[in-house]
Order: C-alpha cells, then structure tokens, then sequence
C-alpha cells in the first residue's frame, strides 16, 4: 500500500502507526471532567495540559498525526427567539420555546362555560317541566287529577274540529268528480275528433257524423268551462280547510298544552301549600308561585287567542263558503242544462278564465 511521498508500507505498520496515533491524542486530549465542564457552559476546554513538577510549567503539545482528532461534541441549548412579526419561534420537535399567553384564550374559555351552563340548565328545565306535564296527562286519564276546562270554549272547538273533517270529504268528493269530468272532457274530444274524421271519409253519413262531431265539440268547450268553477271550488275549499282552519287548530294544540302545564303547576302548588312550612317548603313555595303565575299567565293569553282565532275564521267561513256554494251552484245547474250563456256568466261574475285543453302556453315575447 503507498502512503502519501507514494512508498509502500506494509498494512501491519499501518495498524501499529493508528494504534499509537490514537494513543497520543487520548493521552493528550482533556479529562472527562473538562469534557463535562464543556458540555453544561458551552466553552471549549484548554487543549494544552499543564504539570506543575515544583520549578516550573513545561507545556506539552501533542505530536501531529495524520489522523485527523476527533472533535469533541458541544451542546448548547435553544434559545427562544422572536421572528419579525413577534411569535415565538419553535425549538426541536415544532414544540414551543416561549410559553406566551395567546391573547382571548381565557375569555373562550369563559364563553364555552357560560353556554355549556346555560344548555345544561334548558336541558333540566325542559326534563322537569316534561315530566311534571306527562305525569299530569297520566293522571287525568286515570281520574287522579283535576284539569282546568272552560265548557264554552271546548265546545267550539269540537265543532270546528268536526267542521273540518266534513269539509275535508267534501274537498275529496269535489276532487274525485273533476278529475272523473276531465276524463269525460277528454273521451268528448276523442269522440269528437273521430266523428269529423269519419264526416270526410263516409259520404253517405258525412251530415250526420258532422252533427255528432259538432255537439261533441261543443260539449267539449262547455265542459272545460265547467272544469274551471269545479277547480276554483276545489282550491278554495282546500285552502280553507288545510290552512286556514289548520292554523286555528295549531293555537287550539298550544292552548292544550299551555293547559296541562298550567293544571301541572297548579297541582304543584297546592301540594306544596298543604306540606310542613319550613324553611326548605317555603323555599319551594315560593318558587312555585312564581312558576305558577307565568303558566297563568301564557294560560290565559292562549285562551284569548283562541277565542278570537275561532270568531274570525267562523265569519270568514261563512263568506268564502257562501261564494263557493253559489259558484258551484250556479256552474253546474248551467252546463246541465245546456245554457252556455248562463254558465259562461256565472265564470266571469266570479273572474274565473277557463283553460282549454288544447291552450298553448304563449312565448316570454308575447307576455
């Protein structure tokens, strides 16, 4: 093997060479209690070793090696420090140097409490408020509780709830007939067509199936009048009844359940006015007062809202009903009769325009 001036040296002299090297600059190196003082202050030791034989210092340098020595390891530790726009950089491993307070942290944390607090609080009014409320409808139907009714009111209500179901058969009769009259409509126009078709083949019966086709045609057109008075009644007598007397019956459901939680609470406080008067009775007295007027209160607001919903649509009943009646009325004693004129009359006193089967919707030009 050649060395560095290119003679050769056999390998076993090169072992011995980096034996003795490393010999050297251990020997020559600093103490482990050097290295140590490096490491934790982050200076560098005195590589020169001293020996004090009494006369003198005599300073020892280590013989040059062709093996480079080993550099000895320096810890320093990280040092927080700040970027440009003030945050604290991250030291090894991305985790935070600086422990800085991020500015609203505390305040979130106040706001998650307040809203978890205020939930947990709807949550157990809304469970104890329930179970008072079905343990009242429970034993009014056992008979073991008093219930609050007003004899006038329940009557009225009753009436309109069967007023609603005997509009509602009449709405599906209605419904029924139009839908069966448009396909006789349609089976007219067919017929009506094949007659005149059959008036330009046959020669022979050319006037008589004219005569057909024409009063088919005609039946058609008087027809899809009818269609018209039997559409409007039908949608009248449907928004009646699934609206108007609907929303009605909506406020009728809140006043119920506005009662049981009244009738709840009630029973509630009269419990409580014949227990023991102590301190914790009258405590719970006292917050069932007060939980009692509210329910009196929204008790009775109910009541007058239902009152007076069910005095409005009583008199708006009468006046759509009374319209309608006399539409339907007067469309079909027209067309039965055959009086075009009459039943014509009867669609424009009430602005209905009859759509023909075979309209064709106009372009955006033409509107």
């Amino acid at each position: 093997m050649s060395t560095e001036n290119g003679t050769y040296q056999p390998e076993d002299d090169l072992d011995d060479t980096f034996e003795q090297d490393l010999r050297d600059m251990l020997r020559d190196g600093p103490s482990l209690s050097d290295a140590a003082a490096t490491i934790q202050s982050g200076t560098s030791a005195n590589r020169s070793g001293s020996s004090n034989n009494g006369s003198g210092a005599a300073v020892r340098t280590a013989a040059p090696s062709s093996v480079p020595p080993v550099a000895q390891p320096v810890a320093t530790m990280p040092t927080a420090q700040t970027t440009s726009i003030g945050k604290p950089m991250t030291g090894i491993g991305g985790t935070a140097v600086a422990n800085t307070p991020v500015p609203g942290q505390t305040t979130d944390q106040v706001s998650t409490s307040v809203i978890a607090k205020a939930k947990l609080d709807s949550l157990k009014s809304w469970s104890i408020s329930t179970y008072k409320c079905t343990r009242q409808l429970v034993q009014e139907k056992l008979g073991k509780a008093s219930r609050t009714v007003d004899l006038q009111l329940e009557a009225q209500i009753e009436v309109l709830r069967d007023t609603q179901r005997k509009y509602g058969n009449i709405m599906k009769l209605a419904r029924a007939l139009t839908n069966h009259f448009y396909q006789v409509v349609q089976t007219q126009r067919s017929l009506g067509d094949a007659f005149g078709e059959l008036a330009q083949k046959s020669t022979e019966l050319s006037e008589e199936f004219s005569y057909n086709a024409e009063t088919q045609k005609s039946l058609c057109t008087n027809g899809e009048t009818l269609l018209g008075a039997l559409t409007f009644f039908t949608s009248s007598v449907s928004t009646l009844c699934n609206k108007t007397m609907e929303d009605t019956l909506l406020t009728v459901k809140q006043y119920e359940s506005a009662r049981i939680e009244y009738d709840a609470y009630r029973a509630d406080l009269e419990s409580l006015q014949l227990a023991p008067k102590d301190a914790t009775t009258q405590a719970r007295l006292h917050d069932a007062r007060v939980k009692y007027e509210g329910q009196k209160e929204r008790f009775d607001k109910l009541r007058q809202d239902v009152a007076v919903k069910l005095r409005f649509l009583e008199e708006n009943k009468v006046k759509v009903m009374h319209k309608q009646l006399l539409l339907f009325h007067n469309a079909i004693s027209a067309y039965f009769s055959g009086n075009q004129q009459a039943l014509d009359a009867t669609l424009k006193q009430f602005n209905i325009r009859p759509k023909a089967g075979n309209e064709v919707k106009p372009s955006f030009l033409e509107q």
